[in-house]
């Protein structure tokens, strides 16, 4: 089986936790590993604006020496945009609705992103 669907396999299972609406592992520097995401979204997009997301908040928190975020948490009426390391090389990020379990969420997402980060490795 390809790296790629290695990844999309990890992220349909992420995705049976139920209130996540679209997932992808993303290179740093913001290109498309794979995704599980519905019609709609253009996953390019996600990706590049999710990881210029995470830049900056990275570069925020240098900023005030505050070191490397472990995590960006972006909340609106209606979702959650979660972005997770996973490694070095990637990012896991995930769009849940608004009330989702955030602490399961985290927790199979922290998962997720140490097997995807085995698999990239």
């Amino acid at each position: 089986m390809s790296l790629q669907k290695l990844i999309e396999t990890t992220l349909q299972q992420l995705k049976k936790i139920g209130s996540i609406d679209a997932s992808a592992v993303i290179t740093r520097d913001g290109l498309l590993v794979a995704s599980d995401i519905s019609s709609g979204i253009d996953a390019e997009t996600f990706a590049a604006m999710s990881a210029s997301m995470v830049g900056a908040a990275e570069t925020a928190m240098i900023e005030v020496k505050a070191g490397n975020p472990d995590r960006v948490i972006v909340e609106s009426e209606t979702a959650k945009l979660i972005s997770l390391g996973a490694g070095e090389k990637a990012l896991l990020i995930i769009l849940t609705k608004h009330d989702a379990p955030l602490g399961l969420v985290l927790l199979r997402m922290g998962e997720a992103a140490r097997k995807i980060n085995s698999l990239m490795d």
